[in-house]
């Protein structure tokens, strides 16, 4: 556990210079304005945030006619469609911010440059923390994790939510997936009531992030259950659940650990549900959100493979994540513990919740944005799968390591596409990305990388070449 946390630990400090600190897009001014408002103002209306970045230029087209026109909310509010969750995380180092803008003689408003370097650098430390979470997840099971979670982090979108728009609130919500998840496999060893407590309090804490996030909680659930009723005697007498996990003795001991967990969930939930209820005159997220929604998820397949805005086509790494994934679940990897092939049935359950509500959203492209961006949230599982990868004993080892460098690389290209404006940012357009990624951008990835470590500014705003 040192090793891994002292890694990442160092890789934070290391490439801190990199991270950006600005505000720009307008889920960014969205998340932003829930920590702002609350700090400076003590209430949940936005209207004196979105004009402040709007004047400054951010949000984006469209920003005005969504949040600043005659648009308001049943109670009254200007439109709000991200969370509290990513607010939460970052006050620690908003509170920082406040202290370094008095020692620097910088504007104590809120909005000047300690508090938006602040948010960044807490994003970014976020992520790290994911990632740290995420290979101790990967070693517990399969024997193995920092590797593949290095590999992850920089072959799939979350390095770019880490460091070119880190006021998004995909950082924060991946490092509360992967402390759910990390809690999860530690709890269910005993089932005990601090354990249940603390998984409730820290799932009901991934709830606030956002709100897909929510479905993470199906598998774990199911896993009690499964535990509790295919309880068996061993380990002493003690009953056993799936594959070794210990279970309830009762039903009182149940139904005692299932409230108990029920309700550390709610009460750490609820600062989302006081929030929406604040914003919007009623819990729950804005009308205009669930009439977006087609649950039968016709763009289930779409969100996967679509050639022009699929996951896989996205982030290829996740190509073989999954099939590392399918392999824990049908036991075909070496694995540290005795319930490793049943929890990777459990995270199959999870990735198909998250294809299922990204394929159900009427905006299920998120063209415009770098990557699946929705999917970031899965990178603990992508740690995972790509950790029993490398431990199969059906694949050519140093076969497997070229793929995952390629996959790597194709993500790297495509964020410098996308931060020069080399590419549509609308669409995948896979002939002409490729062809950027392999030939071009070989020759000209170090001198775009000194670029935006001492010149970004001159990324901002270009017109698509």
């Amino acid at each position: 556990m040192r090793k891994v946390l002292g890694v990442c630990a160092l890789l934070a400090i290391v490439t801190l210079p990199a991270v950006t600190t600005r505000i720009y897009a307008s889920d960014e001014v969205q998340y932003f304005a829930f920590l702002r408002s609350l700090a400076f103002d003590g209430d949940l209306s936005f209207q004196n945030e979105y004009q402040h970045f709007y004047d400054a230029g951010a949000g984006g087209a469209g920003f005005h006619d969504t949040f600043l026109a005659e648009r308001v909310t049943a109670a009254g509010r200007r439109i709000n469609f991200g969370t509290i969750g990513p607010a939460l995380l970052w006050a620690p180092f908003y509170g920082v911010g406040h202290l370094v803008a008095g020692f620097t003689g910088a504007p104590q408003d809120g909005y000047s440059a300690p508090y938006v370097a602040a948010v960044a650098y807490g994003s970014t430390i976020y992520g790290w923390l994911a990632v740290g979470l995420s290979a101790l997840i990967a070693h517990r099971l399969v024997g193995r994790g920092l590797s593949p979670a290095l590999a992850v982090v920089i072959g799939s979108p979350l390095i770019f939510y880490m460091y070119v728009a880190p006021p998004f609130s995909h950082a924060c919500a991946t490092f509360a997936v992967a402390l759910f998840l990390w809690v999860w496999l530690r709890v269910r060893d005993r089932w005990s009531l601090p354990g249940v407590i603390a998984l409730g309090l820290t799932g009901g804490l991934m709830g606030t992030m956002r709100d897909q996030t929510v479905l993470f909680l199906i598998a774990p659930a199911l896993d009690f259950l499964w535990s509790t009723v295919q309880g068996s005697t061993g380990l002493g007498g003690r009953p056993l659940g799936a594959g070794g996990s210990r279970v309830p003795q009762g039903l009182g001991s149940t139904v005692r650990l299932t409230l108990a967990g029920t309700l550390a969930t709610f009460v750490a939930y609820s600062p989302h549900l006081l929030a929406s209820r604040a914003i919007n005159g009623y819990v729950g997220p804005h009308e205009s959100v669930g009439n977006k929604m087609s649950w039968s998820s016709p763009h289930f397949f779409d969100v996967l493979i679509s050639p022009f805005h699929g996951w896989l086509a996205w982030t290829p790494l996740a190509v073989l994540a999954l099939g590392g994934l399918v392999a824990l679940a049908t036991g075909r990897t070496r694995t540290q513990h005795a319930d490793a092939a049943w929890i990777g049935v459990c995270a199959l359950v999870m990735v198909l919740l998250q294809v299922y509500i990204n394929g159900a959203v009427e905006s299920w492209t998120v063209a415009g944005a770098f990557g699946q961006r929705r999917f970031v949230e899965l990178t603990p599982l992508l740690v995972l799968g790509l950790a029993a990868v490398l431990t199969t004993d059906l694949q050519p080892r140093r076969l497997t390591w070229v793929v995952i460098v390629a996959c790597v690389w194709w993500n790297l290209g495509l964020l410098l596409q996308f931060g020069t404006h080399r590419m549509d940012r609308q669409r995948l357009t896979l002939a002409d990305n490729a062809r950027v990624t392999f030939i071009e951008l070989p020759r000209e990835a170090p001198t775009l990388v000194w670029r935006y470590l001492t010149n970004r500014d001159s990324f901002y705003r270009q017109p698509r070449q």
